[in-house]
Parts: C-alpha cells; structure tokens; sequence
C-alpha cells in the first residue's frame, strides 16, 4: 500500500488543478471546473480515512491530465466570448439599499 499523501503534495495538486481550471477559454467550462476542483478537494480535506484520502488524491491527479488535455483543445477551438466576458462593456453594480 503506497504512503498517504502529504499536505504539501495535496496542496500543490489544488494548486495545479485550479490554474489548469481557470486556463479553459471558455467561460462556462471554466466555472464549471473551477467549482468543480473546489468541491473535490473540499472533500479531500474533509476525509479522515487515510485510505480513501490517498484513492481521491489518484483520483484528482487523473483528473488533472485530462483536464489539461482538455484545456488545450478548449484554447484551440474557444469560440465566441460571451457577453459576460466582454470587458469593453461596463459591469453594473446591484444596489441593495
């Protein structure tokens, strides 16, 4: 049985798992794995069986080969900005008062 991960190396994979998230050139897919890498290793974090700590930790580093992969097409093939990433456009802000 291999050795359960340190926090350091947890830490780096988060690390690494969200820049390749936010590298998507699309927004939609970009939110989703930015939410998506968040919820993973919220619940990385909230394990205490080793064991199952170290298979959802091999879990998320397959994970992030394909989703690099993935970015890389997504940056190929991006598509259309959305009109909630235009930056020319002005961002109104909500009043709550």
């Amino acid at each position: 049985m291999s050795a359960v991960p340190s926090r350091r190396a947890i830490l780096s994979l988060y690390s690494s798992t969200l820049r390749t998230a936010k590298s998507f050139s699309s927004y939609n897919f970009k939110n989703y794995f930015v939410r998506r890498t968040r919820d993973v290793f919220r619940s990385i974090q909230a394990e205490q069986d080793p064991s199952r700590v170290q298979s959802m930790y091999q879990e998320a580093v397959q994970d992030l080969t394909v989703m690099r992969r993935s970015a890389i097409v997504n940056q190929l093939y991006g598509g259309w900005k959305l009109a909630v990433e235009d930056p020319a456009k002005p961002v109104l802000e909500r009043s709550d008062n």
